[in-house]
Formats: structure tokens, sequence, C-alpha cells
């Protein structure tokens, strides 16, 4: 190559880098092999400052040019596995010591169902939402996401959940559920048309799920109360009914207390009275495999129970689990005295991508090193004063500690995710709001797709359609409001959120037509919910990805 054409081909690099500073960096998709990784180390925005993997440095730079589409296989096996884990640390660990929490603090099932059990539900939404807010540059993700799974819930679940079930939906709470729904998707279009959120605003974003919560509260108690008025004294006895069971039109969705099911583990029992030395305690409570579930499942679940193992022992060892529930409540005396070690130093080493883990006290000691002290020493006097048979009266705080450890987990593949999503979106030059509204948000919302569908199968398909409205209430409220407090207590007292073009307007008005829409028909059918009814929204929702991916490729367009 002369040397006129070589400068030549630096001039125009020299051009699409100094573009590409000016949040540009899909660009490098239309540079040579050898000049990619340049670009990506010259290029501001494409920086990844969160996570610990700069996934777009190891795709341009460690993988030679005709292994790339290697790069982008490990990267969606990867994503994959990060879905994985943000369901599995949020069913296993994450829920179970909110449930914990909220039985020690005695809080009713409304109250329950609508705080912990939603912050539970929706973890990997709201950690996704926030972790996206967290640069100006992937609040697309964020948008696309909540409004993406929003539509995905409202249509292909409660859909799904008519086909299976056909019935009739409690009228009160599916309207209150709707009308909170599209007065905080209203405010979140307004919000996207001004551009701009101001502190204030976010603090009243946030104040209308307080009012949802106040709402559900004051019509479970004028619910109940009527009931006792009208059916006399027979209903003031107390009486245990679960929430499974329950038909009344004011319960939370959801939200079912944990019961323990003795029956059928009497035949396991031993014959003998048998006590377990603490290793075998340790080792036993290691072993994430039931042998007996194991030789009844199919080969499939096998093979994906093997996949699970490695990210199973791991959180076993870092996350302790509060079951209040069973007689011990999950006490395992030598695994909870090693969790006053490992979760507080995952704690440290996960905020902020381990940053301030390594900071140095006074130059010398490191923050870690201490971390790892202190728990050592607090893991000790609990191990000397505690015995392996009875947990001590201050067993309910290791709930408080496997929540905070069971949260930085999900926030860290959440922050993994995020980073990766906007990876893939530069190497397929898909803008942040399509990636949000598809992969994102299907993949924080498929398994709320399954259990609902299994619920209404099992013949409760109320609950399951309450789920569907009332979860993604909190999603929305505090994915958005949550994630702008967050930045602008780290940057300016205003984030700005300009939608991407016309997909925006798209996704939004797409949400609020499907709210309005249910909004409409349900009480026209009398609030049966039919089959025909389920094909439709199954209809919208394909209609909707279809309008989506055309505007998305430059198919459908608005000349301004």
């Amino acid at each position: 190559m002369s040397y006129s054409t070589a400068a030549s081909s630096w001039e125009d690099m020299s051009t699409v880098q100094v573009q590409g500073a000016a949040d540009e960096c899909h660009l490098v998709m239309k540079l040579n092999g050898s000049q990619r990784c340049l670009f990506i180390l010259n290029t501001p925005d494409c920086s990844q400052e969160d996570g610990f993997i700069s996934y777009l440095r190891v795709a341009f730079c460690s993988f030679p040019a005709h292994l790339f589409p290697l790069a982008i296989f490990l990267y969606a096996l990867w994503l994959l596995l990060l879905f994985m884990a943000l369901g599995l640390t949020a069913s296993k660990f994450f829920c179970p010591n909110l449930s914990a929490i909220s039985a020690t603090l005695r809080l009713t099932h409304n109250v329950a169902g609508v705080t912990f059990l939603a912050l539970g539900n929706g973890a990997p939404d709201v950690f996704s939402a926030v972790a996206a807010f967290s640069h100006p540059h992937t609040a697309g993700l964020a948008i696309g996401a909540l409004f993406g799974a929003g539509i995905f819930v409202t249509t292909v679940v409660a859909g799904g959940v008519a086909l299976v079930k056909p019935f009739t939906v409690a009228s009160r709470p599916f309207l209150r559920d709707v009308i909170f729904y599209m007065c905080a998707v209203f405010w979140t279009f307004v919000i996207l048309f001004k551009g701009q959120m101001t502190l204030g605003e976010t603090l009243g974003y946030i104040s209308l799920y307080v009012l949802y919560v106040l709402t559900v509260i004051i019509s479970a108690y004028i619910y109940n109360r009527q009931k006792r008025f009208i059916n006399g004294p027979l209903q003031n006895s107390p009486a245990h009914v679960p929430a499974l069971h329950s038909e009344s039109d004011d319960e939370s969705p959801g939200y079912t207390p944990s019961s323990s099911i003795q029956g059928c583990e009497s035949e396991y029992q031993p014959l003998l009275p048998y006590t377990e030395s603490t290793t075998q305690i340790f080792l036993g409570s290691l072993n994430p495999v039931d042998g007996r579930k194991w030789r009844r499942k199919p080969w499939y679940w096998r093979a994906l129970k093997v996949v699970k193992i490695p990210m199973e022992v791991l959180l076993v060892l870092t996350v302790p689990v509060v079951d209040p529930d069973k007689e011990d409540r999950n006490w395992r005396r030598p695994l909870n005295c090693l969790h006053l070690l490992t979760g507080p130093l995952v704690c440290v080493l996960t905020f902020n991508s381990g940053k301030y883990g390594l900071f140095y006290i006074q130059g010398e000691f490191p923050v870690w090193a201490l971390t790892l002290a202190v728990g050592s020493f607090l893991g000790l006097i609990v191990f000397c004063s505690t015995v392996n048979d009875r947990p001590p009266r201050y067993h309910f705080l290791f709930a408080l500690l496997g929540f905070l450890v069971s949260a930085m987990w999900i926030n860290t593949a959440a922050s993994e995710v995020v980073s990766l999503l906007r990876t893939l979106g530069v190497v397929f030059s898909l803008s942040n709001t399509v990636l949000g509204l598809t992969l994102l948000a299907w993949g924080n919302s498929i398994g709320d797709c399954f259990s609902d569908i299994t619920i209404a199968r099992q013949g409760y398909p109320r609950m399951a359609i309450s789920a569907c409205f009332g979860g993604i209430i909190f999603n929305m409220v505090f994915g958005v409001g949550l994630g702008c407090l967050l930045q602008m207590f780290t940057h300016d007292n205003v984030v700005k959120l300009e939608p991407e073009g016309l997909l925006g307007w798209v996704l939004a008005g797409a949400l609020g037509c499907s709210l309005a829409i249910s909004f409409v028909l349900v009480p026209l059918q009398r609030f049966h919910l039919s089959r025909a009814y389920g094909f439709f929204l199954l209809v919208f929702y394909a209609v909707f990805l279809l309008v989506a991916l055309l505007t998305e490729f430059g198919k459908i367009r608005m000349d301004w």
C-alpha cells in the first residue's frame, strides 16, 4: 500500500474517531479488523466503567479478527448464564429472606405483597434499570426494558393465562392496578416528552407507589370489614386460610406464605435419633442436589441443574437463608458462621465493581483485609457461643445479611447484563432501546411468564393475572425513580431522559394502548377473560414487536 493510500486511510479513521467521541461507538463496525481495537481504546463513548469485564475491549482487542464470531457466541452463552444467575439468586435467596423479614416484622399479606414480595419478584428488573441509569448512554436500556417488560407481561403473560384458563377477573383489584399503572406510564410519557427529570419529580414518582400501597391496605381493610359485617360473628373467629386458596378480591397478588409440609417428608425421617456432626452439617449444607428429586426429574432438568450447580454452591457459601416455617429456621451453624466472613466480603468486593474493596486505609491496609478480619472475628464468636441443633435468638439478623448479600449479587449480575447488552448493540448496530425491549425484557420476564401460567393451570388464574399487573407497577416506578435518584446523588440534580427517536414513542404509546384496551375491553366483557381475548393480546404483542423492529431498521420513520 502506498504512502498516500495509508495516509488517506489514517485520515478516514481519525475522522471516524472524532465522530465516535460524540457518542458514536457503533461506528467501530465500519472499520477494518486491524483498526477496531485502536478505535475502542481511543473513543470515550466505548469506555465501560461499570462491571468487572470490559466487553468491548475483550471482543475487539483480545480476539483476532477471524475469531470475532467466537467472541460473540461466548458472549451469548455468558448472557444466558447471567440471566440464569439473576433468576436463581432472586428465587432461592433474595425472596426467601424477604419473606423471613416480613414474617419477623409480622406484616399482613397485603403489605408484604406490595412491598417485600414486589421487591423480590422485580429485583432483576429494578437492579437492571438502576444499573442502566448509571450512565446516560445506557439509559435507553432501562426505558426499553421497563416498557418492554410491561408490554410483554400485560399482553403475552396475561394472554397466556387467559388461553390456559378462561376466568372472571377480580374487578376492583384489576381496575385499581390498571389505573395506577396507567398513571405511572402517563407520568413517564410526560417526563420523556420534557426530556429531563428533576429531584421533585423523582420523589413524586416514588410517592406514587407509596400511594398505591396505601390504597391496597385501605381497600383490603374495607373489604375485610364489610365481609365480617355481612357474615356476622361466625367470621370473627380467627382461622388460618392459605392465600393460595383465598378468593378475596383485595388480596395481594402472588403472596403465598411458605407452609411446612411435613407429611410427605415423614417417611424419610430416621427411625432412631441421629445427631449430625459439625462437619456433616457443613458438607450437607453445600450439596444443592436433592437425590429424590434428581431421580424423578427428566434429563433436560438434570442437564440444567448441572449448569446451575456451580452458581448454587457459590451462593450457598456466601448468602444465608432464614426459613421461619422450619423448626430450626434453616440454622446451619458452621455454614452460618462462614457467612459472617464471606457475606460482608462479597458486599465489599462487588460494590461499585470492587473499587472500594481495593482501597487502602491510610495507604497501608486494604479494605477487603479489614472486612475479612472483622468477619472472621464475628464468625468465631458465633461459633463458640451457639450449638448445632438450636438457632440463637438473633438468628433473624441473618435474614438481613442474606437480603443485603443477595441484593449485591443481583446488582452485580444486572450490571454485567447491561454492559454486555450494550456491547451486542454496538456489534449488531442496534439501539439500547430495542435491546431493552427484547433481550433484557424477555430475560427478566420469562420466569414470571412460566410461573404465572403454571399458577393458572393449577386453578388460580386470579392470582396469576393480579401478579401480571401488580408487580410491574413496582418495577416501573422504582426502576425509573430509584435509578434517577441514585444518578442525582452522584451527578447533577437533573437527569436527562431522551428517547432514542421514534422508537421510544412507539414503545410508550404501545404500552399505553395495551393498558387502555384492557381498561375498556375487560369491563365490557363483564371482567371475563376468554380465550379469544387472550389470543387478541398475543396478536397485539406480535404487531407491536413488528412495528418496533421496522422502526429500528428505518422502514418506518417520521420526517419532522
